[in-house]
Parts: structure tokens; C-alpha cells; sequence
């Protein structure tokens, strides 16, 4: 079934995946109880309670695709057609543990993939713009997804450092392990799940990009009414939020990294690597943007602005030679960047691969609207120095943790379950019963006395002899 599932699944066109990830989730639920049973079977460990035998007649081994490794990598051939260059074949696994490594990330994964959608709906500037509530709600179901996620990295990444030797395909006559069986990787991967839902715990409660994306809807008639009303922020927690978010990608990148200089290691993907990449850029940016908006509510503007110069260079946006603000690319460089912001639109609305620079271009444009807007009052109203950004950047405090991780706890199969699955005796050893059964039942005249007889009556003598 989950087999079936995952096929319908990969077969199915960009715009219909998000379809398939209810069936695989169930599919995955249903399994999951059964491997762990026969992996505790096969440890000697019991399972709710009862000890379990399972008996091995032959080594387990798996094919699975790994979607972390490098696209370069040359791996078994699939049906039907070899598999060359830039292409992922399947990996042959030796082992239950691998199975079971293999079968959590997938389930991290539909957790991830499922965030994602739900997190569509309020980057889309085509359909209707989502209510406060149904935005809210989003991003909480994303949030509890990547939760999840994170949970289930953190108990791969112990599972997978018990992993003594490498449990991948032969490449080039060497045994190679995959990077998903790596512990560096599952951590990282627990490091990137934790960076993205402490980024939407703090987008959660950020009208700026909202109001960006609704500034850019074609179908909202709001600005013919009133102004977008934009409340004030705990700018400061905000902004120490998405530093400690910005660590947890840092760290996942350096570990992505240096998994794939291990010995029999294969080479991560370098698109997860520029994902964590961009993913820790996007959110110092944010922290710079929270400290020039709490500088600006206490009336420093040429201080908030100088954050947000901070902020564009955090994102890896060009300063040039323009520093009075008045815009921020011209020419060619404002025509690319349409191009890309409606590519990125058009991703978003017809279901392909959106935000895959990590939220940077979304930020970018947050960070030029509010710069556009405090030069201009900085120009007409209140002139304030700016100074230079690079101090304010090196002197930013540590980060604040809001979500603490919760590893994965194991589901176990239920006792009416497991006296289902028992196997019938074996004919060899219900023969050898049978045998011991009878022996016993001929010895136990000679303990017991004749059935029938007074007790302690041998049976010795014959009838004749006997005296009544």
C-alpha cells in the first residue's frame, strides 16, 4: 500500500501532488506499528509488553531512492533503463534499522511537504487574500508539521549514530552509505525543521509581509477604502527569535557539510545546502528589520534605517551607490527582478516549486517598502544622520528559543494485534511435543500407582499373587 501510495504520488503532475499526501500518511501510520515490531523482534526486545520471537532466515535489503544525495551520484539502474549522470536511482539497503531510517524520513518528509501547503494559501496574491483567522490557522497547522518533523529527525539522528557500518550500494566496488542514514544529516535536518517553525511562530504575528502581499494582489478593492492598518510588534523578542532561528540554519548548514566529506559517505545535495544557506540569511535579515522597526517606534529613524541597509546586506542585495534610499535597483536589475517576482507568483499559484530561496525575495521586498518609506520621512520631517550598519551588525545579542524538541516516540502494535500475527507451531517441533507428551503419559503409572488402584499399589505382581 505505501508502495502504491508513494508511486501515485511521484507519477502525478506538480499541480496534483498535494492530493497524494493524505494517502501516504496513511499509508505510512498503518506500516510503521508493524516494522517496529519485527525491529524489536529481531533486537530481542518486547513489544507492549510481550517478548516477541522473530526468527531471521535472511538478511533484510531495501531499495529506496535518497533524495539527499547529490544528483551526480551513480546508483543502481532502474527498470528498464540504466541510470546515468544527474539522474537518482534506487539505493539497495542491507538491514531493518535501514528500513526503519528510511520510512521516518519519509513521514518527516510529508510532515514538511504538508506545511508547505498549508502555508500556500497566504503567499498567494492571485486568489482571494485569507482572512486574519484562516491565516492564523495556517500558519499554526504549518508550525505543528515542522514540529513534527523535528521530533522524528532527532530520533533518526540517535538511531542512525548506532549505525556501525555502511549499509548503502556498491560504488565503484566500495560499500557506500547514503546520506540519510547519516547522523549529521538527520540532525541537520532536525536544525532546518526547528529554524522554520521558530520563523512561523514570529510570521505568525507579522503584519508586514501580509501587507506586502496584499499591496500586490491584483483582486483587493481594500486600498480604495482605507489604509492598511499595521499594529505594533514586540519588535525586540521578535528579532532575538529569528537570530536563534538563523543559528539552527547555520548549524544546518555546517553539518550538511560536513557529512559529505565523510569517509563512505555519499555527497549531500548541494540545492538542501544553498537552501540552509539562504534560510539563515533570510532570517538575520529579519532580526535586522525587527531592530530598525523598534528603533523606529522610539523615534530613531536614521538608526532604523541603518538596520535596514543591515538587512539588505544579511539577504546579499547589492547597496550600490545610491545610499539616500530612493530605490533600489534601476535598469536592467529592476527588470530581473520583476521577471523573478513573477516567476516566483506563478510557482506559488500553479503548484510548482515555490520558495526554494528560503522567503529571501519575500523579505527583500518587506525591507524596500520599509525603507522607501522611513528615507521619505526622514527627508520631509525629522533629518537624523545614518549611520554606518556594520557596527550594528556585529554588536546583535544572542538568539531566544521558543519551541523546545520533542523526539518521536514509537508506536507499538496492540496485543489482540500482535496474537493475530502469530504464526502456527512448526511441524517438526509439534511432532517432537507430541513425542514428549506421550513418554510422560507411560512413566506415570510407575510415580502414581495404576489408575484406578488404592494408592501407593505398584504395578509388580500379577493377579494370581495377590491376596484379598
Amino acid at each position: 500500500i505505501l508502495r502504491s501510495a508513494l508511486k501515485a504520488y511521484s507519477h502525478a503532475p506538480k499541480a496534483q501532488k498535494s492530493s497524494h499526501l493524505t494517502a501516504i500518511i496513511s499509508a505510512l501510520n498503518s506500516y510503521i506499528p508493524y516494522l517496529f515490531a519485527l525491529s524489536s523482534g529481531l533486537d530481542g526486545k518486547p513489544v507492549n509488553g510481550e517478548e516477541i520471537d522473530v526468527i531471521l532466515r535472511q538478511e533484510v535489503e531495501t531499495e529506496w531512492k535518497s533524495l539527499l544525495a547529490a544528483s551526480d551520484i551513480v546508483t543502481l539502474p532502474r527498470k528498464g533503463g540504466g541510470v546515468g549522470r544527474g539522474k537518482k536511482g534506487r539505493v539497495k539497503m542491507k538491514g531493518i534499522d535501514a528500513e526503519v531510517v528510511m520510512v521516518l524520513t519519509t513521514l518527516a518528509t510529508v510532515h514538511t511537504l504538508m506545511a508547505r501547503e498549508q502555508l500556500r494559501g497566504i503567499y498567494t496574491s492571485g486568489n482571494a487574500f485569507p482572512e486574519p483567522e484562516a491565516r492564523t490557522k495556517s500558519i499554526a497547522g504549518a508550525m505543528r508539521g515542522l514540529l513534527n518533523a523535528n521530533g522524528i529527525h532527532v530520533y533518526l539522528s540517535s538511531l542512525c549514530a548506532s549505525l556501525t557500518t555502511p549499509t548503502g550500494v556498491e560504488s565503484g566496488g566500495n560499500a557506500v552509505q547514503p546520506p540519510d542514514l547519516s547522523s549529521g544529516v538527520q540532525n541537520g535536518l532536525a536544525e532546518l525543521a526547528m529554524a522554520e517553525a521558530t520563523l512561523l511562530a514570529v510570521l505568525k504575528d507579522d503584519p508586514y509581509p501580509a501587507t506586502v502581499t496584499q499591496a500586490r494582489d491584483k483582486n483587493d478593492k481594500e486600498w480604495m477604502v482605507k489604509a492598511p492598518e499595521i499594529p505594533k510588534v514586540r519588535a525586540h523578542l521578535f528579532a532575538r527569535l529569528c537570530i536563534a532561528a538563523g543559528e539552527h540554519a547555520g548549524r544546518a548548514e555546517a553539518l550538511f557539510s560536513s557529512s559529505s566529506s565523510g569517509r563512505n559517505a555519499m555527497k549531500v545535495d548541494e540545492e538542501i545546502i544553498d537552501y540552509s544557506r539562504n534560510l539563515m540569511r533570510t532570517a538575520r535579515a529579519k532580526a535586522c528589520r525587527f531592530f530598525g522597526i523598534d528603533e523606529e517606534l522610539g523615534g530613531e529613524t536614521g538608526k532604523a534605517i541603518a538596520w535596514l541597509r543591515g538587512s539588505r546586506k544579511e539577504l546579499g542585495v547589492s547597496l550600490g551607490t545610491n545610499e539616500d534610499g530612493k530605490g533600489w535597483t534601476k535598469g536592467w536589475g529592476k527588470v530581473k527582478k520583476g521577471f523573478e517576482e513573477k516567476r516566483e507568483d506563478r510557482r506559488i499559484e500553479k503548484g510548482g516549486e515555490w520558495g526554494v530561496d528560503a522567503g529571501r525575495l519575500d523579505e527583500g521586498r518587506v525591507v524596500e517598502m520599509l525603507e522607501k518609506k522611513w528615507v521619505k520621512m526622514n527627508d520631509t520631517i525629522n533629518t537624523q544622520l545614518i549611520p554606518p550598519f556594520e557596527p550594528l551588525l556585529a554588536g546583535m545579542p544572542s538568539g531566544r528559543e521558543i519551541h523546545s524538541s520533542t523526539p518521536y516516540v514509537a508506536p507499538e502494535l496492540g496485543e489482540d494485534v500482535l496474537g493475530s500475527m502469530r504464526a502456527p507451531p512448526d511441524p517438526d517441533d509439534a511432532r517432537a511435543l507430541m513425542n514428549d507428551d506421550d513418554s510422560s503419559e507411560d512413566e506415570a503409572p510407575a510415580a502414581g500407582g495404576l489408575p484406578g488402584a488404592f494408592p501407593n499399589r505398584t504395578p509388580s505382581g500379577s493377579a494370581a499373587n495377590e491376596y484379598y
